[in-house]
């Protein structure tokens, strides 16, 4: 079967800096990816490559059998770890203006997530709450009929409950056909949902398997595997 997402010698330098190197990756259909590492490994350099934000690197992207190109982005939903519209907008213009972007976008699906969300759709953007602009941003993200999602922090710096809240919209929410790729350092929270794991060190693939292989062989959860591996990072 032709991976979803297929990486081949991927390579980017910042200066001197190999932030990836030499990346050889492969994402299949149908599964939830944790992709961990300490900071400055190449997770955000990995996965702006992968959306299409990086354009010059060095090897080759491709998405469904086919080389990454502009039409890949129909393919990709993403939730960056900063809120990517302009809060001087009413949800009504976004859901709009998201709609006419994307052929994908679930506007009955989105609606229903705000219900949710308990996100009323009246004024101006600015008006919500933190909280309330960040759901709004993943109901927008999840909407989508997207063959993969792509999230990158999503519970960083949030509070418990809505940390759980997330979670768990990004799993019964998207297109059950899809892959979500999931970057994050709050492991505990989430390696339950994980099918695979990816460690990424120093720009290297280090890991890539099921995480139950992972927890089979270390004898220990994601989390301390995590630990032990990284504690000299």
């Amino acid at each position: 079967m032709t991976p979803l997402v297929e990486c081949v010698d991927v390579t980017k330098k910042y200066n001197t800096l190999l932030a990836v190197d030499h990346i050889n990756l492969s994402l299949e259909r149908g599964k939830i990816i944790g992709l961990l590492g300490p900071n400055g490994s190449g997770k955000t350099t990995l996965i702006k490559i992968l959306t299409g934000m990086t354009l010059q690197y060095e090897g080759d992207v491709f998405v469904d059998g086919k080389k990454k190109n502009y039409e890949s982005k129909a393919k990709i939903s993403f939730l960056p770890d900063q809120l990517y519209f302009d809060t001087w907008m009413r949800i009504k213009d976004l859901r709009d203006y998201v709609k006419d972007m994307f052929q994908d976008f679930n506007v009955q699906r989105f609606n229903n997530m705000l219900v949710r969300f308990k996100i009323e759709d009246r004024g101006l953007i600015k008006k919500l709450s933190k909280g309330n602009q960040e759901k709004l941003q993943l109901a927008l993200v999840l909407a989508r009929d997207a063959d993969l999602y792509i999230f990158d922090e999503p519970i960083g710096g949030v509070d418990p409950a809505l940390r759980q809240t997330i979670l768990d919209t990004i799993m019964t929410e998207r297109n059950p056909d899809s892959s979500v790729l999931l970057s994050t350092h709050q492991i505990y929270d989430v390696e339950e949902f994980f099918d695979d794991v990816i460690f990424l060190k120093e720009g290297k693939v280090l890991l890539h398997q099921p995480t139950s292989q992972v927890i089979q062989e270390s004898g220990k959860s994601l989390l301390e595997t995590f630990k032990e591996v990284f504690k000299y990072a």
